[in-house]
């Protein structure tokens, strides 16, 4: 890829909270394999919760419209996400805006409300993890990857929504398949690190409901680090910032109510990555953000 391609990018409400070294690695990594990346401008929150707990669908829609009307003012056809439920919410309006002439013209009229242009559907939306495999290619991230990650076992959480349901579609870039999908270990292996085998790499770890009623979904994410020990990792690797904090935040609570002695650290790929590329292990893979360090990662890391 000798030119840089420009994508638009929606970082979204996590990457200035929990998600913040999601955020930072990704904006170090990208521009390293020819992506340059464009914040939208006053970019607000999708919405993720708020058609769930009243209001109905259209304030979902006209936010996310909104996000959307504001990208298309970078100039840029294509639009990214690294947050699953960001990527969800904005794909999901996205097509609607697109195909229903009714919804359509209910978004404009509050982003006409708003003093905004109005948005015809006409850009595309696309997961990080999309961008990667489609665009980027892994021949390109194992290039990079002057850092070789050997001796380290990754185990690949995929998570239940980053693949559902567009990625196996032609809206969605066909990027991987819903029950097997390999990207994660894909990238892995571009890394120089090696992919365990992981059986519940498409699991869910109960999402927002982990976040309200804990007690509910423990048992779930008891698996998940269950299935990761017995395969020897030393990491898991997730591309959503709801399960890397989930599952790295309740390990503490797990524990204590199974009698367990679980300490896995939960990284994303782009933090693998970053290290891969000789990054810094701070400002570039932001491996000081992790709750449970990632001490082997970081033992790797160029200083």
């Amino acid at each position: 890829m000798s030119e840089k391609m420009k994508f638009t990018y929606y970082p979204g409400c996590s990457s200035e909270a929990t998600g913040r070294h999601l955020d930072e690695s990704t904006r170090a990594v990208f521009p390293e394999l020819g992506i340059e990346v464009q914040d939208i401008e006053d970019w607000n929150c999708c919405g993720a919760s708020i058609g769930h707990i009243g209001g109905g669908p259209l304030p979902q829609l006209a936010l996310n419209a909104r996000n959307l009307a504001n990208a298309k003012k970078n100039g840029n056809e294509h639009v990214f996400t690294s947050c699953a439920a960001c990527y969800l919410n904005t794909h999901g309006s996205n097509l609607t805006i697109r195909e229903d002439e009714k919804k359509r013209e209910q978004a404009n009229e509050a982003l006409k409300a708003g003093g905004m242009d109005a948005y015809e559907g006409d850009l595309k939306v696309h997961h990080a993890m999309e961008v990667l495999v489609n665009f980027v290619g892994m021949d390109k991230i194992a290039e990079r990857a002057t850092n070789k990650l050997e001796g380290l076992k990754v185990a690949g959480w995929v998570g239940c929504q980053t693949v559902r349901p567009f990625a196996e579609t032609d809206d969605g870039g066909n990027y991987d398949t819903y029950e097997e999908p390999h990207f994660l270990d894909d990238i892995t292996k571009a890394c120089g690190a090696e992919a365990v085998d992981y059986e519940p790499k498409t699991n869910c770890c109960g999402g927002s409901v982990a976040v309200m009623k804990p007690e509910k979904t423990l048992h779930l994410m008891k698996l998940l680090l269950e299935e990761a020990e017995k395969a020897g990792a030393d990491v898991i690797s997730t591309p959503c910032p709801l399960c890397q904090t989930n599952l790295e935040m309740y390990q503490e609570a797990i524990n204590k109510k199974y009698g367990t002695n679980f300490n896995i650290p939960v990284v994303f790929p782009q933090q693998l990555m970053a290290v891969a590329f000789g990054m810094d292990p701070q400002k570039d893979a932001a491996l000081h953000r992790n709750t449970i360090r990632a001490e082997k990662l970081e033992k790797m890391a160029k200083k």
